[in-house]
C-alpha cells in the first residue's frame, strides 16, 4: 500500500514537548522452548536501544502469546517475567492458531499503548526493522507493514508458491500488501476501530488494510530460522492462503457462475449438434465420449458445491459468535486473581 502524506501529524518524543510512546512488541508462541531463549535477549536488547534512542518510553514491553504450547514455552515465558520487568506473557486456554495469536495480544495491548509491533519468535524478521517503523510512526503513520525485500532464503517452490499467491489475492481485489506477513506496526487508533471487526475467520495480512488510515513500508531482508522447526509445513500454508481468499473476496464463487454459463452454453451447442445428428441419421454409439463429458461436468459440479460449502460453513461458523480467544494465565495478574473477571 503507498502511502497517504495528506493528513500526517509529525509526532514529537520527550524532551520536544510531549511523552514518548509506549511500544508493546506482540510475540505469538506455539513449541518454542528451543528458539525462544535465543531471540528474547534480541528483542530486548533492540526495546532497550529504541528507549535510549528516546523513541519509545521505558515503560514498553514484550508481550509474549502463548498458543496453547505442548512444550516448555509458557513456563520459560514466566521465568523472563520474572528475570525482567520488560517481558509480559499470557496464555491462551488451548492451542487456537497463529492468527488468533496474534489478534489476543493486540486486543491486550489495545487502550494501554500509543503502539504495537506484532513478529513471529523464530528470528527470522529482521528486528532491527522495529527502528525504521516507529520513524515513520513518529513522522505521522499509522500502519507500517513489515514488506520482504526478497526470497533468496526460500526454494524455488516456496519462492513461486507465494508471490503466485499475492498475484492472486490483487487479482481477486484483496488489498494485502506483497510480500508481507505479520510483521508490523499499528497505531492504538488503528487498533481501536479494528476492534470492530468480528469475524472469526482471521487472516490479519488482508483486514489491517481494510482499517484505512496512512500507512506505509518498511522493506527488510528475512533469515533463516534461528531454532527449530517451522510451524507452517506446506498443508498449513495452503489452509491459510484458502483462509484468506475465502475470507476476504467472493471472486470464487463469481468464476464458477461464469464457469457455469459457459458450461451451459457448450451443452446448448452440444444438444444443437445431437439434434441435427440425428435428423440427418448419422449418429453412432459413443459411450467413450458421453462417460468422459459427464466425468467432467460431475467433478465440475462437485468443485463448485466444495467452494460454495465453504462460504456457507464460514457462514455458519460466524453466526456462532465464539470467542475468538481465551486468555487462561497472564504473568503479570496475581494467581488468585487471573481466573476472576
Amino acid at each position: 500500500m503507498d502511502p497517504i502524506d495528506q493528513d500526517r501529524t509529525p509526532r514529537i518524543p520527550e524532551g520536544q514537548g510531549e511523552g514518548r510512546p509506549i511500544l508493546w512488541v506482540v510475540i505469538p508462541c506455539y513449541n518454542e522452548e528451543e528458539v525462544l531463549p535465543l531471540t528474547a535477549p534480541l528483542f530486548r536488547d533492540q526495546v532497550r536501544s529504541m528507549v535510549e534512542a528516546g523513541k519509545i518510553s521505558s515503560r514498553s514491553r514484550i508481550l509474549f502469546v502463548n498458543d496453547g504450547s505442548k512444550d516448555r514455552t509458557w513456563e520459560i515465558i514466566k521465568e523472563l517475567a520474572e528475570e525482567d520487568e520488560v517481558f509480559i506473557g499470557m496464555s491462551q486456554s488451548r492451542n487456537r492458531g497463529h492468527q488468533n495469536a496474534v489478534l489476543a495480544g493486540l486486543m491486550e495491548a489495545k487502550g494501554k499503548v500509543d503502539i504495537t509491533i506484532s513478529i513471529d519468535c523464530d528470528g527470522q524478521d529482521d528486528i532491527t526493522a522495529m527502528d525504521a517503523m516507529v520513524d515513520k510512526y513518529l513522522a505521522g503513520v499509522e500502519v507500517v507493514y513489515g514488506v520482504r525485500s526478497d526470497r533468496a532464503s526460500d526454494s524455488f517452490f516456496k519462492r513461486f508458491s507465494a508471490e503466485s499467491f499475492y498475484k492472486l489475492l490483487a487479482s481477486m481485489g484483496v488489498e494485502a500488501v506483497y510480500n508481507h506477513a505479520d510483521y508490523r506496526l499499528i497505531s492504538d487508533r488503528v487498533l481501536q476501530e479494528f476492534a470492530d471487526f468480528k469475524e472469526v475467520n482471521l487472516f490479519l495480512r488482508g483486514m489491517i488494510p481494510l482499517v484505512g488510515f496512512p500507512s506505509d513500508k518498511v522493506f527488510y531482508k528475512r533469515e533463516e530460522r534461528m531454532a527449530g522447526e517451522s510451524h507452517y509445513p506446506l498443508s498449513k500454508m495452503l489452509g491459510l492462503a484458502f483462509n484468506g481468499i475465502t475470507s476476504l473476496s467472493v471472486q470464487p464463487i463469481r468464476w464458477i457462475t461464469i464457469l457455469g454459463f459457459i458450461m451451459s452454453f457448450f451443452g446448448f451447442l452440444a444438444c444443437l449438434w445431437a439434434f441435427f445428428k440425428g435428423l440427418s441419421g448419422s449418429t453412432v454409439s459413443g459411450w467413450a465420449s458421453v462417460i468422459c463429458i459427464l466425468s467432467f461436468l460431475a467433478g465440475i459440479q462437485l468443485f463448485s458445491l466444495g467452494v460454495i460449502g465453504t462460504y456457507i460453513g464460514k457462514i455458519y461458523l460466524e453466526s456462532k459468535h465464539r470467542p475468538r480467544y481465551i486468555i487462561s494465565e497472564r504473568t503479570w495478574i496475581p494467581k488468585e486473581r487471573k481466573y476472576k473477571g
